[in-house]
């Protein structure tokens, strides 16, 4: 059974790169407070990875 990690927007990408705010739209992400849940692969840990600083993520099943 795959794991699923519930990824929450906890701060703004106004001041990011512009490769963190894509990063973020990839992720489905868009409004402080969104959350999404995704299947624990490794592209999504390595996106997570990098905005680290601006999201919160945790496993649910």
């Amino acid at each position: 059974m795959a794991k699923n990690i519930k990824i929450t927007l906890v701060k703004s990408s106004a001041h990011a790169k512009q490769n963190m705010k894509d990063t973020l739209r990839t992720l489905g992400l868009r409004k402080i407070g969104q959350s999404v849940v995704r299947e624990q692969t490794d592209v999504v840990l390595g996106a997570v990875r990098t905005v680290r600083h601006l999201v919160t993520a945790e496993e649910v099943d």
